[in-house]
C-alpha cells in the first residue's frame, strides 16, 4: 500500500475524484429526465485513473482523451462551467457547443479536443509529443485509451514512432476489462493488454491498480518525469472497472454478478475515502463539508447551463478551417 501524502494533497486528490463522480451522477439523471440532449459515455469508477495520473500534470503539458473523457478533462483543469455548458449545447460551452459528451476540451489548459474514434488519439498523442520534442519544450503528451484501442493498428503505429523517436508521451491503457459490451478475454489472448504489447517495442511498461489514486499517481509521476528528462515513452495499464455500461442505454446484462460485486466494493471514490477517516487524514465532518460544496456547485452550474446563450446559427461556419498563426 502506498504511504498517504499530507493532509492538503490527499483531500485535495479526493475532492476532485468527488467532483468527477458528482459531475458525471449528476448528468447522468439529467439525460434520463430528458433535460439534456445527446448521450454520454460515462467514467464512473474510473475516477482514480484520471485524478491519479493528472493530479500533478503541468498545465503546459497536453492530455489527449476518448469517447469516455469527463474526469480526464476535469482533472486537467476544463471548467465546470464550460464542460456543463457543453453538456447543453450552449454557446459558452468548452467546444462552443458543438462538441457535446464524447468531444470536450480546452487547449488553453492542455486538454486536447476529446476524440471519439477508438484508437484514434494515439498517434495524434505521438504527434503532439513530437511537436513538444521539437520545439525543445519539457513539455508531456499524457494520451489515454481503452483496453478495446490496443487491438487497433493505430495503437501499434502510434507506439512505434513513439519509441522510435524516443517522444515524451505517456500512453495510460485504463484496462476495464470490456470493449463496449465484449469482455476483453474474448479479444486478446494477453492478461495484459496494453503492457505486455508496449514492451515488444522496448517501451517501457507497468500495470497498476486503477482503483487506487495514489497508486496511480505513484506510477504516473515516474512515467512522466521519465518523458520530460528525455527518457522517451512509457506504456502504464491501469486495472479499473467502469460502474456504469458502456453508454446511457447499457443495462450491463452481460456482466457475471460476482464480478460486478467484487469490482464494486473496491469502488476508488469510496475506498478512498473510507482510508482517509480510518488513517485519521481527515474528519467525517471536513469531507462531509467538501462534498456539500461540491454538490451545490454543480447544482449551481447545471442552472447556469440551462440559462445560458444558445449558439448563433452562423456560428456553425465558425472554426471549420485553421484560419492561420501560431499553433
Amino acid at each position: 500500500m502506498i504511504k498517504m501524502p499530507e493532509k492538503e494533497r490527499a483531500v485535495g486528490m479526493y475532492r476532485k475524484m468527488y467532483q468527477i463522480r458528482q459531475y458525471e451522477e449528476t448528468i447522468y439523471y439529467l439525460f434520463l429526465e430528458g433535460i439534456m440532449p445527446g448521450t454520454i459515455h460515462q467514467s464512473h469508477g474510473q475516477e482514480a485513473c484520471a485524478v491519479g495520473m493528472l493530479y500533478d500534470l503541468r498545465r503546459e503539458d497536453y492530455i489527449l482523451t476518448t469517447h469516455r473523457p469527463a474526469g480526464h478533462d476535469l482533472a486537467k483543469g476544463v471548467s465546470l462551467r464550460s464542460m456543463m455548458c457543453e453538456m447543453f449545447g450552449k454557446a459558452e460551452g468548452c467546444c462552443k457547443g458543438k462538441g457535446g459528451a464524447m468531444h470536450t476540451g480546452d487547449i488553453s489548459v492542455g486538454a486536447v479536443t476529446a476524440n471519439a474514434i477508438v484508437g484514434g488519439n494515439l498517434p495524434i498523442a505521438a504527434g503532439v509529443a513530437l511537436r513538444c520534442k521539437m520545439m525543445k519544450t519539457d513539455n508531456v503528451a499524457v494520451c489515454f485509451f481503452g483496453d478495446g484501442a490496443s487491438n487497433e493498428g493505430a495503437f501499434h503505429e502510434a507506439l512505434n514512432a513513439a519509441a522510435v523517436w524516443k517522444l515524451p508521451v505517456v500512453y495510460v491503457c485504463e484496462n476495464n476489462l470490456y470493449s463496449a459490451t465484449t469482455s476483453i478475454k474474448l479479444t486478446c489472448s494477453l492478461e495484459n493488454v496494453a503492457a505486455d504489447r508496449g514492451s515488444a517495442y522496448k517501451i517501457p511498461a507497468e500495470v497498476v491498480d486503477g482503483n487506487d489514486v495514489l497508486a496511480v499517481n505513484e506510477a504516473g509521476t515516474r512515467a512522466i518525469e521519465r518523458a520530460r528528462k528525455g527518457g522517451g515513452p512509457t506504456v502504464l495499464e491501469l486495472k479499473t472497472y467502469r460502474i456504469g455500461g458502456h453508454s446511457r442505454n447499457d443495462a450491463c446484462g452481460y456482466r457475471p454478478d460476482k464480478e460486478e460485486q467484487e469490482w464494486f466494493a473496491r469502488d476508488p471514490v469510496y475506498t478512498f475515502r473510507k482510508r482517509l477517516l480510518d488513517e485519521n487524514v481527515a474528519a467525517k465532518e471536513e469531507l462531509e463539508k467538501i462534498e456539500d460544496e461540491i454538490t451545490r456547485e454543480i447544482d449551481a452550474e447545471v442552472e447556469y447551463a440551462k440559462n445560458s446563450k444558445e449558439p448563433e446559427p452562423e456560428s456553425a461556419l465558425e472554426d471549420v478551417y485553421w484560419k492561420g498563426g501560431t499553433l
